[in-house]
């Protein structure tokens, strides 16, 4: 799912892609999706984008004498799992286009989509970023380390490090393959209390007689967890200005899985955590590790596995953006019919399945796959998906 580097390449993709172009006409939503309508229309206005955490701020802002006279909007979105923003030609918008907006003519007419196959995003009128979240980890990283050190009391850092670090209202931005990086690099075990990993950072200062130079240079070689938290997620984006790509072969997607250590990599343990979240660590998992949780290790492609030794099958990392090698000229000129039989529809997500899971089938009483009521109907075991909750933001589809 899209964590802060995502969402921070994706309003960098918009901003890019729609420099120049003016956009018109009434906003066009999906039939088939839940979010609210947006109710704006103007004959000319600019598109640009923002970012902070897991959330992103679309804005439209009408151009002076455009009809009717209006203020400017703005959007904020949550890409779920499979959020992404498309520029295409309006004549090939691609499937689970959910919100649309057109360019205005002259010249050949595109479409910047909002694309989420799985239907876990959503978008918010207004503009204002969601309330409790806490200060972004990529943008606002003095504001943040500020806000965890003086919170350490909550209940949240009770919890397994692994788990507190997905919590949005302390670490906005963070996510699943990031906390798998960040704990990793500092083994440290995924299950190990958070205040306990914490608490040190508050006593923790440079010595006075360092000079600036070595006091840099001693984050640098020795950086914390809460330091990690903001660097890690900057290695991403500076991979490179195309962001993610799909899995089949792009140097991008090639160039992220070169940058994992430990998320999906061979060697690797996962389990659970109390979300149903898969943490990859290496080594002790922790005191606060589940009772009874199997620890799978991943194998390396090259060994097949038996089938008395056969385990469950680790996730793999998700798929990249990709953005448009071939960037929209200033205002119209250059969208032509060469350029347009040359722009295909690129995603910001690699492609996720557009199958709904299933709950799986109820057998006997008893089992663990559904639950029995008094009517002697099954009830189906709820399935595990992202929550708006603040709290469980990593476990989301934020």
């Amino acid at each position: 799912m899209p964590e802060g580097p995502e969402l921070h390449l994706a309003s960098h993709f918009v901003n890019e892609a729609c420099k120049g172009l003016v956009f018109g006409g009434c906003v066009e939503k999906s039939p088939v999706s839940r979010n609210p309508e947006v109710p704006f229309e103007s004959s000319a206005y600019y598109i640009s984008a923002s970012a902070r955490g897991k959330e992103l701020r679309l804005t439209l802002s009408p151009l002076p004498g455009a009809q009717p006279s209006r203020e400017p909007m703005a959007l904020i979105f949550h890409f779920g799992m499979s959020g992404s923003f498309q520029l295409v030609p309006s004549n090939a918008l691609p499937p689970h286009s959910h919100l649309r907006f057109y360019t205005a003519p002259p010249g050949p007419r595109l479409a910047l989509c909002f694309v989420d196959i799985r239907r876990f995003g959503h978008w918010d009128l207004g503009g204002e970023w969601q309330p409790g979240r806490g200060p972004c980890v990529l943008l606002e990283y003095e504001q943040f380390r500020e806000n965890v050190l003086r919170n350490l009391e909550d209940k949240v850092f009770d919890r397994p490090i692994c788990e507190a670090l997905l919590d949005q209202r302390f670490f906005n931005g963070i996510g699943n393959y990031l906390r798998a990086e960040i704990l990793y690099r500092l083994k440290i075990p995924p299950f190990e209390k958070a205040r306990t990993v914490l608490e040190a950072l508050k006593q923790h200062r440079p010595s006075p007689e360092l000079t600036l130079s070595q006091k840099i240079k001693a984050k640098l070689q020795n950086p914390d967890l809460l330091e990690l938290c903001h660097s890690v997620p900057k290695e991403v984006v500076q991979l490179g200005g195309k962001g993610y790509g799909q899995e089949s072969g792009e140097d991008d997607f090639a160039a992220f899985r070169a940058w994992l250590q430990c998320y999906g990599m061979a060697g690797m343990s996962s389990l659970r955590d109390r979300h149903g979240r898969t943490i990859w660590f290496q080594g002790d998992p922790g005191p606060l590790a589940p009772r009874g949780g199997k620890s799978h290790k991943k194998k390396s492609k090259g060994s097949q596995p038996g089938p008395e030794n056969r385990m469950e099958e680790p996730v793999s990392p998700p798929p990249r953006t990709l953005y448009p090698q071939t960037r929209p000229l200033p205002g119209h000129e250059g969208h032509d019919e060469e350029f347009l039989s040359k722009l295909q529809p690129i995603s910001l997500r690699g492609p996720v399945s557009s199958k709904d899971p299933k709950v799986p089938p109820v057998t006997e009483k008893g089992k663990k796959t559904g639950r029995w009521t008094n009517s002697g109907h099954c009830r189906p075991q709820k399935i595990k998906t992202d929550t708006p909750s603040l709290e469980l933001e990593g476990t989301s589809a934020s």
